[in-house]
């Protein structure tokens, strides 16, 4: 029972093998997997992989902040339409980022602050994206976040993370404690209480060790565990189910919460919301777009040929 919090298998590189991922992954015993998207593709194909494989993936969906200056309303229209309709699980991944480009700040910030409003209307967690930018991104969040939220991939520094702590944030630790000349990931996870911390690959991204040099998927994620186990001096059981348990700990603020915004409400319990949307997935993605399966399906035809 490994979790990887944070994938995107669904993205153009790794989505034409992704039920042979799925099969290592849990081959590899990762049974539960948060999806990222970061455009309406990566979302559609995953509503249909959380449809065949529901017990196995959650789905997170969110605007990235390198792409601030393309977002138009109508996508922040579709973002709230699916934030509100129960087939999200977690709004992000989002957040600022300036390692490439500081041009654009403002349209960052905006889109981040239009987001993090937009969780806590639906009352999602939210995963953040956050390079070059602590002090923006912290206070952003401080001054307006309302629902859980995970720091994914840190690589911040032991203040940044000691203030993040400080407002129940959780902290998502990927690959790059496993590399050798990474000094300051080792410490933040030996600072970070076990009960505060994810597991993550950020696949395809930043393969941990001994897989580094190869496209990254959630069955390395095991390494990224084993990894924070060992700094922390714990056993690599312990650390996974306690990572499983922060995990779902996410989940079940969100059903408390919503359960409890307005008793007479006519709504059903989150739960039956999260089961009805479910159901409604294939007949969500016809209506939105029937060429969704021609979307899927060429993928399937690109992987078979290749």
């Amino acid at each position: 029972m490994i979790t990887d919090t944070h994938c995107h298998i669904t993205c153009d590189e790794l989505y034409p093998q992704v039920e042979e991922i799925l099969e290592r992954a849990q081959e590899a015993g990762v049974d539960l997997m948060m999806v990222m998207c970061t455009n309406k593709t990566e979302y559609l194909r995953a509503l249909d992989l959380k449809f065949k494989h529901p017990e196995l993936l959650k789905v997170a969906f969110g605007f990235y902040p390198g792409d601030a200056q393309d977002i138009t309303q109508e996508d922040l229209d579709f973002l709230r339409q699916e934030a509100m309709s129960g087939r999200m699980d977690v709004l992000g991944e989002i957040g600022l980022d300036y390692y490439w480009d500081t041009s654009f700040k403002d349209l960052q910030k905006d889109l981040f602050k239009k987001q993090i409003e937009l969780a806590n209307e639906a009352n999602l967690p939210i995963s953040i994206h956050m390079r070059d930018a602590s002090r923006d991104t912290m206070d952003l969040l401080e001054q307006n976040a309302k629902t859980p939220v995970i720091l994914h991939c840190f690589s911040g520094s032991l203040p940044i993370m000691e203030e993040a702590l400080k407002h129940k944030m959780l902290i998502s630790f990927a690959g790059p404690i496993t590399y050798k000349n990474n000094k300051q990931g080792p410490a933040n996870v030996a600072a970070c209480p076990v009960e505060c911390l994810l597991s993550e690959t950020d696949s395809p991204y930043l393969s941990p060790v001994p897989h580094r040099g190869h496209r990254n998927e959630p069955a390395f994620v095991q390494a990224t565990v084993q990894k924070i186990a060992d700094i922390k001096e714990l056993d690599f059981e312990e650390v996974n189910q306690q990572i499983r348990r922060n995990f779902e700990a996410l989940f079940a603020a969100e059903k408390s919460d919503r359960n409890s915004v307005d008793p007479s409400a006519s709504l059903p319990p989150a739960s039956s919301q999260k089961e009805q949307a479910l159901a409604s997935i294939p007949s969500f993605l016809e209506q939105f777009d029937p060429s969704w399966k021609e979307v899927i399906v060429s993928e399937e035809e690109n992987a078979e040929n290749k």
